[in-house]
């Protein structure tokens, strides 16, 4: 979930062309709905934060699901007795070279045998570009764009031929989406 926007209010509040304080906690929340929106649809985390997904077994690769990916800070596994432990880090490689960031053995390891059970490995990671001036540009533009959309178009509209999301954001979106 974001818990912050990589654009400033003030510049939001600009972009509105609003200069009024009314309307200050709808804009919060419309910035953090937008900025959800955008990196769930990206797949793609803006300002650096920790994550945590799970896994049903260990793939030969794998790839945590939102880039561009920073580090692992650990990777938690049940053992055949239904006991958690924690991946030696010397056990796997991380490659945060490539996008999508990804996971694999390390030269001559295997991973572990696991307790077949749903959710057996938690992978804690981080991803990020960093800061929010760290942002791109266009993820910015985008993330205008749609929050203009949403506070101008507040409610459930049904007799106005819209998109669900304005075809402009999606197509600055899509050049650094990950699938």
């Amino acid at each position: 979930m974001a818990t912050t926007c990589p654009i400033s209010k003030a510049d939001v509040k600009l972009h509105l062309r609003v200069d009024h304080t009314d309307d200050d906690d709808l804009i919060e929340q419309i910035m953090l709905a937008a900025t959800e929106w955008a990196e769930n649809y990206q797949r793609r985390t803006y300002i650096t934060r920790s994550r945590t997904y799970y896994l049903d077994e260990f793939p030969e690769v794998f790839r945590p699901p939102f880039s561009p990916l920073v580090t692992i800070t650990s990777i938690k596994y049940y053992d055949t007795d239904g006991v958690q432990q924690t991946l030696d880090s010397a056990q796997y490689r991380v490659d945060t070279a490539t996008e999508p960031g990804r996971v694999t053995e390390a030269y001559n390891c295997n991973w572990p045998d696991i307790r077949s059970m749903t959710n057996a490995i938690e992978v804690i990671y981080t991803s990020g570009y960093g800061a929010a001036g760290d942002v791109p540009d266009d993820i910015k533009a985008a993330l205008k764009m749609l929050i203009a959309h949403l506070y101008e178009d507040r409610q459930a509209v049904i007799d106005k031929n819209l998109y669900e999301v304005p075809l402009g954001v999606k197509t600055l979106l899509t050049m650094r989406r990950m699938i």
